[in-house]
């Protein structure tokens, strides 16, 4: 959640930061309008409470007196304002939940260096990456060239090979899930398994529940706001994971943490869920769009100090990950209007598929500064007693699906074989993919 005090002393700057991440001027002013309000019921309610304090304590000193009569009007009078109190922390409830309605899925402030814009079309590519030219500016910058037998979609090289069963897939759990055979489920373990240990000299490897509870969601922005696109146990009121970052945030949640013990690190590997309610008909072919997809998340606790150069960091493990494994990528430095909720700045990274013909985004690296802290209470005492909320960073290091869509099209070989990347090759002994001859046949379609 932002911080209401900025908002206090100078709502003229925050409503015009939130503009240029689409939120409605009104919208703004009705916060502080509720906020105002709220702050006023509880002045009023705690000085009334005061007053009934003192009258409880004038009753006996009016009794010692034998004031009998000065004593039961005071008593009356105690009662008249409990009575207010109740309506008033009636009225504080009422004020709480309509202002936390709006708080809750007000977005983040930017950070000053994001750019300005409406929309994904605004985005700003900041630079571009290949095997064969290293890093290159945005106007020196030449797609490279790729054979047309690299330009067959993952999704016809995958089941060629035996290694992607979509049909079986949908079979089992519906459309937009996919289904790893054979050596295409080692090529899944390997990349989880290098990302690891490529992270693992500075981040705490966490393996962490699944199922996580309704305010772990809400820790890190994902509720209420994207409550269409979450999976939910309602019997137990339990919530699937759409990323890592979620039970990530909230290991230090209710928790002050010592200054000295920043910054934490914190690598998972988990399975992630989500509805995708707005994809439908929308690059769901293939790997591109899932509803259950794997991925290694990053994230760490940090001082305001020490956030910008966590940021920087998480983007450079991505991006080396991603030249280990030889493909082409870009990096784009996401606009205020295409900012996720609780991101103050983010840099996607999007390799390129040639069986498609498009940029794909594959990991997220954002940076939230105190916002989700806020919501999941997580806050550090510094050296000189002081105690804050700490900073959150976090990104993908990397999401597997459209690695994988990308590598089965720059791999592919004129054969229809696979060449994976060398540094794959002790997790997937070896570095060639080709057709299993252990899977099932593809389903008959004339049963």
């Amino acid at each position: 959640m932002i911080d209401l005090r900025i908002l206090r002393e100078n709502p003229d700057r925050v409503a015009r930061l939130l503009g240029t991440r689409n939120v409605p001027s009104d919208e703004v002013a009705k916060l502080l309008e509720l906020d105002t309000e709220l702050r006023r019921t509880l002045a009023e309610r705690d000085e009334i409470r005061a007053s009934i304090n003192q009258l409880s304590k004038s009753v006996g000193e009016l009794r010692r007196a034998g004031q009998t009569d000065a004593a039961t009007q005071a008593q009356e009078r105690s009662r008249t304002l409990g009575e207010q109190v109740k309506e008033l922390e009636t009225r504080a409830s009422e004020l709480t939940e309509a202002r936390d309605a709006i708080w809750l899925v007000t977005p983040n402030l930017p950070a000053k260096e994001a750019p300005i814009g409406e929309d994904e079309r605004d985005n700003r590519v900041v630079r571009y990456w290949s095997p064969e030219d290293g890093h290159r500016g945005v106007e020196d910058f030449e797609l490279p060239t790729f054979a047309d037998y690299q330009r067959v979609p993952h999704w016809e090289t995958g089941t060629e090979l035996g290694i992607l069963d979509f049909e079986r897939a949908t079979k089992i759990s519906g459309s937009m899930f996919s289904m790893y055979r054979g050596p295409g489920a080692r090529l899944l373990r390997s990349l989880t398994s290098l990302a690891l240990d490529m992270h693992a000299e500075a981040f705490e490897e966490i393996r962490p529940p699944t199922l996580v509870k309704r305010e772990t969601m809400q820790a890190t922005g994902h509720l209420p706001k994207f409550v269409d696109e979450a999976y939910a146990i309602e019997r137990d009121d339990l919530y699937l994971i759409p990323t890592a970052e979620v039970p990530l945030t909230s290991l230090g949640r209710n928790e002050i943490l010592d200054e000295a013990q920043l910054p934490l690190r914190f690598a998972a590997y988990t399975p992630c869920f989500r509805r995708e309610a707005g994809a439908a008909g929308r690059d769901t072919r293939g790997l591109l769009r899932l509803h259950e997809f794997d991925k290694v998340e990053l994230l760490s606790y940090c001082t305001p100090d020490q956030g910008h150069d966590l940021f920087l960091e998480v983007l450079r493990r991505a991006e080396l990950l991603l030249q280990a494994l030889g493909l082409t990528y870009r990096v784009l430095d996401l606009c205020t209007g295409d900012l996720g909720q609780s991101s103050a700045r983010t840099f996607d990274l999007e390799v390129f598929s040639p069986g498609t013909d498009k940029w794909l985004e594959v990991s997220s690296v954002s940076l939230f500064t105190d916002y989700q802290a806020r919501r999941a209470n997580i806050r550090y005492r510094s050296s000189d007693g002081s105690v804050n909320y700490v900073y959150t960073v976090n990104g993908s290091a990397l999401a597997w699906g459209r690695v994988i869509a990308a590598m089965l099209e720059v791999g592919r070989q004129p054969d229809g074989s696979v060449l994976l990347a060398e540094v794959l090759a002790p997790y997937f002994r070896g570095t060639t993919i080709t057709k299993s001859e252990k899977s099932l046949p593809p389903i008959s379609k004339n049963r």
